[in-house]
C-alpha cells in the first residue's frame, strides 16, 4: 500500500537539523525543526502549515527568518509549536525587524504560536497586518504526556519534553488509519480514477453522513457518472488500515528519563528519525555535549521497536562515512529489540 506521508531529511546527515513531510495529493507539508532550509525549494516552502521546533539553538532555529519571508504577504495560517521559552523567541525573532508598511498587505498572515510547558499548552495568535501583535487573548490548555499537539481526522501529532540541558521537545506524527482504494473494484463498477477518490477518502476519515451522496465519474469512451451511498461505496472501494508512525528525535542526552519519555512517544513507530552526533569511543564527549552516540541511538530504536530508522546530525568532527555510525547503531539496534 503507497504510504500518504513521505519524511526526508531537509539536509545531509552533518547539516542542520529538520525533517520535511509532505503529504499525498495535498499542498501541504510539516516541517520539524528550523534550522538552514535553503535546501527546500520555495515552493515547498509554501505548502508548509505546520512547524515543530526542538529547542531554538541557533541550527534549530535560524530558517524562521527565511520561512518568513517566503509566506509574507499570503494568505495563510502557520502553526508554530516549541518547548518553554518559544513564544518569547519567536516574538525576540520579530520584534528584530520593522514592521511599519505591513498593513498595506491585503492578504491576513496569521501565525499561530503554541509553547509547550511543563502540562500547559499556551498558544497566542500573531497577525502581520497588526505589526505581529496578539490579536486575541492567549488559549491556554492542561495536556497529557505525551502532549497532543495538533490533530485532525487524518493525522495528529504529539510531543513530549526532553532534557538537553533546557527543554527539548520530541515529536511523534501519526495517521489516525489509512484508506487504499481497490483497484479491481473500481474496474469490476466501472469507475475511472481522478480527485474524486481523494475526496472519497476525506469523507471517510471525516466520518460523514454514511447517507450522503457520491458521484462518481464512469471509465472508458462514454463520459457520464453514477451515484452511490457514501456507507456503500467506502464498503466495496475502501480497505482500511492502520496508518503510519512517524517519530522525530533530536538533541537529547542519554539519560533514563529520556529514554522513558522516548519509549512512550515514538513506541511502535514506523520510521524514527533520531539524532547520533558522536561515535560511541567519543560517548563521554557525547554525555558533556548532552547528545546520543551511534550506538545509544540504535538501542533507543530497539527500545521503541522502530520498524526503520534513519540517523541525523552527524559531528563535523568525523570524516567518515555514515556507515560507520550504521554500525554502531544497527547493531545495538538487533540486540535491544530481542529485549
Amino acid at each position: 500500500m503507497p504510504p500518504l506521508v513521505f519524511p526526508s531529511l531537509v539536509n545531509e546527515t552533518s547539516g542542520d537539523p529538520g525533517l520535511f513531510v509532505p503529504f499525498a495529493y495535498d499542498r501541504l507539508a510539516y516541517l520539524f525543526d528550523l534550522g538552514n532550509i535553503s535546501a527546500l525549494s520555495s515552493r515547498n516552502l509554501l505548502k508548509v502549515s505546520h512547524v515543530f521546533v526542538s529547542h531554538t539553538h541557533m541550527d534549530h532555529f535560524i530558517g524562521f527568518d527565511t520561512l518568513l519571508r517566503i509566506i509574507l504577504g499570503r494568505d495563510k495560517t502557520l502553526y508554530l509549536f516549541g518547548p518553554e521559552g518559544f513564544l518569547a523567541n519567536v516574538e525576540g525573532k520579530l520584534a528584530g525587524y520593522s514592521w511599519n508598511l505591513v498593513n498595506n498587505y491585503s492578504n491576513p498572515l496569521i501565525l499561530e504560536v503554541a509553547e509547550l510547558t511543563g502540562v500547559y499548552l499556551t498558544r497566542r495568535r500573531l497577525s502581520c497586518q497588526h505589526q505581529f501583535q496578539p490579536i486575541s487573548e492567549d488559549v491556554r490548555r492542561v495536556t497529557d504526556a505525551p502532549a497532543v499537539l495538533c490533530e485532525d481526522a487524518m493525522h495528529s501529532v504529539t510531543a513530549a519534553i526532553l532534557d538537553h540541558g533546557l527543554p527539548c521537545l520530541g515529536f511523534a506524527l501519526e495517521e489516525n488509519f489509512r484508506i487504499n482504494i481497490r483497484k479491481d473494484m473500481l474496474n469490476r463498477l466501472d469507475l475511472a480514477t481522478g480527485p474524486w477518490l481523494h475526496e472519497l477518502k476525506q469523507a471517510i476519515y471525516n466520518r460523514e453522513n454514511p447517507d450522503s451522496v457520491i458521484s462518481a465519474p464512469t471509465a472508458g469512451r462514454k463520459t457520464g457518472e453514477k451515484t452511490f451511498r457514501l456507507a456503500d461505496l467506502a464498503d466495496q472501494l475502501a480497505i482500511i488500515s492502520k496508518g503510519q508512525k512517524i517519530s522525530y528525535i533530536a538533541d537529547v542526552a542519554y539519560n533514563r528519563g529520556n529514554i522513558e519519555k522516548i519509549r512512550r512517544l515514538a513506541k511502535d513507530s514506523d520510521h524514527l528519525f533520531i539524532e547520533s552526533p558522536f561515535l560511541e569511543s567519543d560517548r563521554s564527549h557525547a554525555r558533556r555535549k548532552k547528545h546520543l552516540t551511534a550506538r545509544q541511538a540504535g538501542e533507543i530504536a530497539g527500545l521503541v521497536g522502530a520498524r526503520r530508522f534513519t540517523l541525523f546530525h552527524f559531528s563535523p568532527r568525523y570524516d567518515m562515512p555514515a556507515s560507520a555510525f550504521y554500525a554502531e547503531a544497527n547493531k545495538a539496534y538487533e540486540a535491544a529489540i530481542k529485549t
